[in-house]
């Protein structure tokens, strides 16, 4: 009992310091939805003033805009631990290295994703999207950006020890996070369309979250391992 309880205290502790630096380390969500608005906002001056090209492209515009802005603070997910010695300690405390790369990840996602799903229904507007779409784009913003995260999370493992991997974590992690963007953008693109279903690209939306829980933490881990070798 007193094992459980130190270990959800241990595990407590860690999120809340890890989200209270993703907040801090270079603006945190602020950045992200800053970078996201932008993104979004650049696109219907490139369009024009054609309100119905905008809504068709809308879920995709909000998507890749999400995609960008959660790549902006990956690099520095681990980066930062392994330059003032806290990753070493955290793999040599004999924690499971792949729950501390889960909780490293959640506290993440609640300090930069979790504001670009809140910022995603004020920025449907400027995309000319319905109601409907726009809980669309939200619900599987929700689902799908955790993924993101958590592979993201295997890019960062992989280039911890390079001080400048930033270009190289995009290049590794978005062809991993294609099948989100594409299960993403037909949810919301099949919410608002009687010619497609909703709840099966949803659902796939799902399982890749399910399983980018499953495999990230242990693919992230054995990358953070092999870097400290």
């Amino acid at each position: 009992m007193t094992n459980t309880r130190d270990a959800a205290h241990w595990a407590r502790a860690l999120f809340i310091r890890e989200f209270r630096l993703g907040v801090r380390v270079g603006g945190g969500a602020l950045i992200g939805v800053l970078f996201f608005l932008a993104v979004v906002t650049v696109f219907p001056f490139g369009v024009g003033p054609d309100m119905k090209m905008l809504a068709r492209i809308g879920a995709a515009v909000l998507w890749i805009g999400a995609l960008l802005a959660t790549l902006l603070g990956l690099d520095r997910l681990f980066q930062a631990d392994r330059e003032d010695g806290s990753l070493d300690l955290l793999v040599m405390s004999g924690r499971s290295l792949e729950l501390v790369v889960l909780i490293k990840c959640a506290a993440h996602w609640c300090a930069t994703g979790l504001p670009l799903v809140l910022a995603a229904p004020v920025l449907s507007l400027f995309m000319n999207l319905e109601p409907v779409a726009m809980g669309a784009v939200t619900l599987t913003l929700l689902v799908g950006t955790p993924a993101l995260t958590l592979f993201g999370a295997v890019g960062a493992g992989v280039t911890v020890a390079l001080r400048r991997g930033g270009v190289l974590l995009s290049i590794l992690v978005i062809p991993l996070c294609i099948p989100v963007l594409i299960f993403g953008v037909s949810a919301s693109t099949a919410a608002v369309s009687d010619f497609a279903p909703f709840k099966a690209p949803l659902l796939f939306l799902c399982a890749i979250s399910v399983l980018a829980v499953v495999v990230g933490p242990v693919a992230a881990a054995a990358a953070l391992r092999n870097a400290g070798d």
